[in-house]
């Protein structure tokens, strides 16, 4: 009985080394790649052509396994990286485009709930405009006013001194300021037209889809 178990113990203890004899072994792979327009072929790819483009062949078969490309120059690292940032910022805002179309259809029944609302925006932006048209005429008289001061105390040869001074060069910063402020708002303006159109659009696809 004794002996039995000792046979037995002795197969269990033999079958993961059978089954490690039955396992095939790794494909072998043959490497080439080119040195000064000669290919060379080995089976190991020394340090000197780690970088290279090569070609992954089948030490058995014969065929072609896979390929290697070779390894980009910092150069061509930072225009890569360049491009996959610009490739991301697009997807990005693209994502963004149809998560702003989709709220809009779903905040506007019909297209003329979307012409009102761009008609309200233009209705704002034409008050704005008409305040800075009024601001920049009460700033432009308000420097004139101050320069013709300076101007007369300059011909009569007395000082024109530092309040005086700091105001004309206050008043002019500000007037620049309300002309920058004017020409944003001239900007919006002329572009809602085409941005309406363009929603209408995109308002008529989203429908449709």
């Amino acid at each position: 009985m004794k002996t039995i178990h000792c046979i037995a113990g002795a197969l269990v203890a033999a079958l993961p080394l059978a089954a490690a004899a039955q396992k095939p072994s790794a494909e072998k792979r043959l490497y080439c790649w080119n040195e000064n327009g000669v290919q060379v072929c080995g089976d190991t790819v020394p340090a000197s052509a780690i970088d290279r483009a090569r070609t992954e062949i089948s030490a058995t078969s014969g065929n072609r396994t896979g390929e290697v490309p070779r390894a980009l120059t910092d150069d061509e690292r930072v225009v890569a990286a360049v491009a996959a940032r610009a490739a991301a910022e697009a997807e990005k805002a693209e994502a963004d485009r149809k998560r702003r179309d989709l709220a809009m259809v779903e905040s506007y029944a019909t297209e003329n709930d979307l012409r009102r609302a761009y008609g309200e925006r233009i209705l704002l932006v034409e008050e704005s405009l008409r305040t800075s048209e009024l601001s920049i005429t009460n700033l432009r008289q308000s420097l004139l006013s101050l320069l013709r001061q300076a101007a007369e105390r300059e011909l009569l040869g007395q000082p024109v001194g530092k309040a005086l001074a700091d105001g004309v060069q206050s008043q002019h910063g500000d007037l620049v300021r309300q002309q920058a402020i004017m020409e944003r708002q001239l900007a919006d303006r002329a572009s809602l037209g085409s941005d309406l159109e363009a929603a209408l659009q995109r308002y008529r696809n989203m429908k449709g889809s």
